[in-house]
């Protein structure tokens, strides 16, 4: 059987985009394939890690200080340009995870998030908008129309809905988190740990 990795991720996370970026070149190197599961964060927060807004609304200084430290040392590793959204946070990102779908049907998933990604976290724009989202598109080579009518079918909504559920029921509770076989591997920093199950299937 192929090597796998189920990818759940939602693009209003800076530690998705450092684990996208980074699981690319890992399952290349060890001849996986990576299943892209789209998912709405916000849902799997409601459900079952409702913790995440005290934690938001009461930060932590210390460990704000550290996150933010530690967020820009794995960005300056991999090469990326991220920071904390000034304007939006946190953002809307329904539609543009409903686009991913789109996106995922004509081949252009990797290209469409990478633009998502690079939007809101490289660039401070709020991918919540319908001109930030044409632009992501037509980044990917997304025809504008198609994308826009895409977004808005029942087959996005339910496909993003069932993504989100089925993580909440394999014991995901967060963005990025990934699957190698039954085991889960939650965070960017788990990619030494997601290898390993790689070399050991």
């Amino acid at each position: 059987m192929a090597r796998r990795i189920d990818f759940y991720f939602d693009c209003s996370s800076p530690w998705t985009y450092l684990a996208f970026h980074a699981i690319q070149p890992l399952a290349a190197e060890v001849g996986a394939e990576i299943a892209w599961k789209p998912i709405l964060v916000g849902g799997v927060f409601n459900a079952v890690n409702q913790t995440v807004y005290d934690n938001r609304a009461k930060p932590n200084p210390l460990k704000q200080a550290y996150m933010l430290k530690d967020l820009g040392d794995w960005a300056r590793l991999y090469g990326l340009d991220i920071e904390f959204p000034p304007k939006v946070f946190p953002v809307n990102s329904v539609k543009c995870m409903r686009g991913a779908f789109v996106a995922l049907d004509e081949g252009k998933l990797v290209p469409y998030a990478t633009a998502a990604f690079e939007a809101y976290w490289g660039a401070d724009r709020d991918i919540s908008k319908e001109e930030v989202l044409a632009d992501i598109a037509a980044r990917a080579g997304l025809e504008r129309q198609r994308f826009f009518a895409g977004i808005e079918t029942q087959s996005c909504k339910d496909r993003l809905r069932t993504n989100t559920e089925e993580l909440i029921a394999r014991g995901g509770f967060g963005s990025p988190t990934m699957f190698v076989g039954g085991s889960m591997f939650f965070g960017n920093d788990r990619l030494p740990l997601v290898k390993a199950a790689l070399e050991a299937a």
